[in-house]
């Protein structure tokens, strides 16, 4: 009875073929022949859907490898955008600070220009006070012996 349950279980999921049950005939070679062929059919079948199976399977591989390949691609592509971007701006860098020292040795020579000119205003207010005070002593003088 157990036999029978595992039999009719088997049937239902579809791994195994009934062979229906025959007669028993005189001899039994036709029968047999039948079976032979039944079982060559089942072969045939079953290895049509090991041929569809691994078909769909290598369709499968193949998508799956053309969908690397292009994730690979766009991959690379933004390596190399990336790297673009880093050298621009890289680039950038070096004129902004070649720009910042040309402004800064600017700024530094125009400082070094005002602090002359300030030196020299200086000086100049230095000898105008000195220039002023020998006028003062000339006219002092000349006043001097005028009255005198």
């Amino acid at each position: 009875m157990a036999q029978r349950r595992l039999k009719a279980e088997q049937l239902q999921s579809g791994n195994v073929h009934a062979f229906p049950e025959t007669t028993p005939a005189s001899d039994g070679s036709s029968e047999a022949l039948d079976l032979v062929y039944r079982a060559a059919d089942m072969f045939r079948e079953v290895e049509e859907r090991a041929h569809e199976t691994e078909a769909r399977a290598h369709a499968m591989c193949r998508a799956a490898s053309e969908k690397v390949r292009q994730a690979e691609m766009r991959a690379d592509a933004a390596e190399r955008a990336h790297r673009e971007l880093a050298i621009a701006a890289d680039q950038r860098l070096s004129e902004a600070s070649s720009a910042l020292e040309q402004a800064q040795s600017r700024i530094r020579s125009q400082a070094d220009k005002l602090t002359a000119a300030e030196f020299r205003a200086q000086s100049a207010e230095a000898e105008t006070r000195q220039a002023q005070r020998a006028l003062a002593l000339v006219e002092e003088a000349i006043r001097k012996r005028l009255l005198t």
